[in-house]
């Protein structure tokens, strides 16, 4: 097993005056590069001005840039999407809809480690069910979705380099299916979570009698239920014109959902997109000198577009995260989840899960695949010393049912853990100043998303509604 070894050269591992003739020696050298998208203000303070120069020279290095924001979604696309989103109708039993897991004011989340999903009572951190039960993994944001290409913690759903859909559902997913599906893998995001016993599917209703696989008879069963209520009916034929209610399938509902979510949770107005547009005011110095070091410390080896994930090919990594919760059915006791490897059936992929993008993360606790981490500094923390902190892992920050689920597999993790991670060595000064930087990519139009919700859905079952 390779060593851990500190990171030989990093301008932020310097202090005092030799931190500022580094940074002087630096910002001078990084001057001299070409290809500048934007300059700096004029001269003010000289430790600012000269950050202000680094950091702009590291993003366009590195490629960062300002978020591209979706293209526009006709209205009656999304307003399909937004009652299909929030309406219990997809759910077997009519007890959960999509937005169950995903409230508008807990950003999209639901802010538990895992949620729970059909039979539970109760919204947000106080949602319970009677049996105890929990889906598999951590609700992840929906936030510009509309660029990402790989959905779900495993990356089973994916746009492909030729357009296409690669899912689970396989053929089931036909070609004149994709032929609808406008804005990539965030159209097809809602075909699946109907199919998951745990989360939508439930027992003992007409569509969980549909064996596990079969997706065109349960598209098919759920597009019967629609179909009889007057009023889907008619928004489908207007977010579709000329097509007949009765000629639609699922893909349909789906890509309106996927229509809603890009459209209601695109954001581009963060101080770190107003900075990479050229406003050298828009970050604090402390907001500063966590972006130099989130570029330089090794961050950005994952988190690499504009919404800070990663870039096609590099998007899974076994980061040491603790495993607890049901679990996938992996391992000797069936309770740990090998992560991307259940997509791809390569060994090599283990323990792999997507690097989820960063946008609006101060606003989306808990972390990690199974919500390792109830707060923002932990997880940054975690990521000083991935190896101890691993085995280190305080369960107890996360609610009592989950405790005793905990798996002590630590040696099997670090086995395959990222080696690209064991460098990384943080002092507290570096961990604030990150989390500083971390919360200089939330758009404050993001921070209140109360009005997403409507007022009704067709079917007039009750919606989910945390306050």
């Amino acid at each position: 097993m390779l060593q851990s070894r500190r990171i030989t050269w990093s301008p932020c591992k310097v202090s005092g005056a030799r931190k500022l003739i580094a940074l002087m020696v630096l910002a001078t050298t990084l001057q001299g590069c070409s290809d500048d998208v934007v300059e700096p203000s004029a001269p003010g303070d000289p430790v600012r001005t000269d950050l202000v120069t680094t950091v702009r020279q590291l993003a366009r290095e590195q490629s960062l840039r300002p978020v591209t924001l979706a293209a526009p979604v006709r209205d009656e696309l999304s307003a399909l999407g937004r009652a299909l989103a929030f309406d219990k109708i997809l759910s077997g039993n009519r007890d959960v809809a999509c937005m169950t897991c995903h409230l508008p004011t807990f950003a999209t989340g639901d802010g538990k480690s895992l949620p729970v999903g059909q039979g539970g009572t109760g919204l947000g951190p106080d949602r319970t069910h009677p049996d105890g039960q929990f889906t598999l993994r951590h609700s992840l944001a929906l936030f510009n979705l509309h660029r990402v290409r790989k959905l779900f913690w495993d990356g089973r759903l994916e746009e492909l380099d030729d357009g296409s859909i690669g899912s689970p559902a396989e053929e089931h997913l036909t070609s004149e299916m994709e032929a609808v599906l406008e804005f990539g893998a965030v159209s097809a995001a809602g075909l699946f979570p109907v199919s998951s016993r745990e989360e939508m599917l439930g027992p003992n209703n007409e569509l969980a009698e549909v064996p596990d696989g079969n997706f065109t008879e349960l598209w098919s069963r759920i597009m019967n239920r629609l179909g009889t209520i007057d009023e889907y009916r008619q928004l489908f034929e207007a977010a579709y014109p000329g097509t007949s209610f009765d000629d639609m399938t699922f893909a349909h509902a789906s890509n309106a959902i996927g229509g809603f979510f890009a459209s209601s949770f695109s954001f581009s107005d963060s101080p770190w997109d107003r900075f990479l547009r050229g406003d050298d005011n828009q970050l604090t110095e402390a907001q500063l000198r966590g972006a130099r070091n989130f570029m330089t410390v090794g961050c950005t080896k994952c988190h690499q577009t504009d919404v800070l994930d990663a870039r096609p090919g590099n998007e899974f990594h076994n980061d040491a995260l603790a495993q607890f919760g049901p679990g996938q059915g992996d391992g000797p006791t069936g309770t740990d989840d090998f992560g991307r490897e259940r997509a791809t059936g390569d060994p090599e992929d283990r323990r792999r899960f997507k690097t989820p993008p960063l946008r609006n993360i101060e606003l989306t606790a808990p972390y990690g695949h199974v919500g390792q981490f109830v707060t923002l500094r932990g997880f940054v923390e975690h990521y000083n010393n991935v190896d101890s902190t691993l085995v280190a892992y305080d369960v107890s920050q996360v609610e009592s049912l989950l405790r005793p689920t905990l798996l002590h597999n630590y040696s099997e993790i670090l086995a395959t853990r990222d080696t690209m991670l064991m460098p990384i060595r943080l002092e507290e000064a570096e961990v604030d100043d990150l989390i500083e930087f971390l919360k200089a990519l939330t758009d404050d139009a993001a921070r209140d998303l109360s009005a997403v919700t409507p007022a009704s859905v067709p079917s007039g079952l009750p919606i989910d509604r945390a306050r």
